[in-house]
């Protein structure tokens, strides 16, 4: 009965598509993007190195997949929150599939047999219930968001129900392990992240970037052209 009233709620929302790129909060969210580049070349990007150097690719490589892992939980209960059932179970039977077979997560055993992660979010379920995007913001830390999907990562890294279920000795390892595997993609994605940081246009770009990719992640179909004026404007 809970399944079939949060599906329909799911299928009766329908948050307003936004229109357009604009940044009420620039001179805030400048200040915090230009934080966010001094504390990634203090710490951020000289721990990645390391991480990335000392570690080899296999031990990284299972980080980053327990991490996955372990944030699957907190998938399947926004699935479950935005009525999508089938996808609760596909991303259920991953993660039996991999906290088994794969070792607690440390192995992606799930991938490799045709059952990939079907990834989810609060932001998105609050997208799904119909909340607004909100304003472009800047987080400290996390980086680009907006006014919704702010609220939807805290929601999702405090509530992880993996970490409410473990005992208190252990009840950290899941966000340790996502910090880790944040150090492993700052390693690996190092010269685009670069660009973003360091070029004239970065912050326009990286703005651009985010709302562009997090809008076709959650299917929605903006209806202006600014798009392709945007990169043109900052040298796309």
């Amino acid at each position: 009965m809970a399944a079939i009233a949060l599906t329909a709620l799911g299928a009766c929302a329908s948050a307003p598509a936004p229109v357009g790129y604009s940044d009420p909060h620039e001179v805030q969210n400048r200040r915090t993007h230009d934080a966010n580049i001094d504390l990634d070349k203090a710490l951020v990007s000289p721990a990645s190195t390391a991480y990335g150097e000392i570690l080899p690719r296999p031990i990284r490589d299972g980080v980053a997949s327990f991490s996955d892992t372990a944030g699957l939980p907190g998938v399947v209960a926004n699935n479950l929150l935005q009525g999508n059932i089938e996808d609760a179970v596909h991303n259920s039977v991953r993660f039996v599939f991999n906290a088994t077979l794969g070792l607690f997560g440390l192995f992606d055993v799930a991938t490799g047999i045709g059952i990939e992660e079907r990834d989810s979010d609060f932001g998105e379920t609050l997208h799904v219930w119909g909340a607004p995007e909100g304003d472009y913001v800047v987080l400290p830390f996390f980086g680009p968001s907006t006014e919704r999907d702010g609220f939807g990562i805290l929601v999702d890294f405090v509530l992880n129900p993996l970490s409410l279920a473990l005992p208190a000795e252990v009840k950290h390892v899941p966000k340790a392990a996502w910090v880790l595997s944040k150090f492993g993609d700052r390693y690996t994605f190092g010269d685009t992240i670069d660009e973003f940081y360091e070029g004239e246009n970065g912050y326009e770009l990286m703005k651009l970037y985010y709302l562009d990719s997090r809008r076709y992640e959650l299917g929605i179909e903006v209806q202006d052209d600014e798009l392709e004026d945007i990169y043109d404007a900052y040298g796309g």
